[in-house]
């Protein structure tokens, strides 16, 4: 193609197809033939062009292979005395009247394995008459701090320390307490059969929901304290509803009896 073509194709590019009529109407049609025919291909040679352009303007944008991500941080444990931004914890249990005397006894009992196995600190307040407990900075764990609190508490309700002291080794137990007239209302002498219903002559009908609930209860007047696992925690409180509601203790056994052999069989 002749330098003369390229520019008269780029002068009649731009404009209508009117304008082109016009101007190739000087020509010889062999002449304007021809160029019909460049204007064609030089169309698609622009055409062609500006794809190629944008081609290469998307394959500039891509990006190149991704970064790798940076290594996981690694962050030591928490000390126990960092977990509470290092203050120091505090739990209090009143002691009530009845209790305080047998405290001074057991004393020694309560405060060995809290010190020396728990890690926490105990003091008695003899003013305030409550035992306070709080954290040390070697403190092996944070969630020591209420095991200790509910041993405390579960002397101070009456059971004994060999008992309470499970609190601080098995992470399942739990203190349920409820009250005689939760379950029905009793007053005056039916008040005073339904307690000895729940105990029994000498104990004998406590000790035996005991045994084979794995549980253990404290009367406490009105006041009733289960100390076991949750579901343990059940078949006593269910064997005790009866016995408060008026079934006689030979009909409790039986059922006992038919839910031990069941869980016997469970496990």
């Amino acid at each position: 193609m002749s330098v003369r073509s390229v520019k008269l194709l780029q002068t009649l590019s731009p404009t209508s197809s009117t304008t082109h009529r016009c101007r190739l109407g000087r020509f010889h049609p062999r002449q304007r033939l021809r160029l019909r025919l460049r204007l064609v291909a030089f169309s698609i040679c622009c055409t062609m062009q500006s794809n190629e352009a944008s081609l290469s303007m998307e394959v500039e944008t891509v990006p190149s292979e991704a970064k790798p991500l940076p290594p996981k941080p690694k962050f030591e444990p928490l000390k126990p005395h960092e977990m509470s931004d290092g203050q120091v914890q505090f739990r209090k249990v009143n002691v009530p009247p009845h209790r305080y005397t047998p405290l001074k006894k057991a004393w020694m009992d309560i405060y060995t394995p809290v010190f020396e196995q728990m890690k926490i600190d105990i003091r008695m307040n003899l003013k305030a008459r409550r035992v306070e407990l709080k954290t040390m900075h070697d403190t092996p764990d944070i969630s020591n701090l209420q095991k200790c609190a509910d041993f405390v508490h579960a002397f101070m309700l009456g059971f004994d320390v060999i008992d309470a002291i499970a609190l601080l080794r098995l992470d399942e137990l739990y203190i349920e307490s409820f009250e005689i007239k939760d379950v029905k209302t009793l007053r005056g002498d039916h008040l005073s059969r339904a307690i000895g219903r729940l105990s029994g002559k000498g104990g004998k009908t406590k000790f035996a929901i005991e045994n084979a609930s794995k549980t253990r209860i404290v009367i406490a007047d009105t006041k009733i304290h289960i100390l076991g696992s949750f579901s343990n925690i059940k078949i006593a409180r269910d064997s005790l509803c009866s016995l408060i509601l008026g079934s006689p203790a030979g009909k409790v056994y039986s059922k006992l009896r038919a839910v031990t052999a069941r869980l016997a069989e469970r496990f």
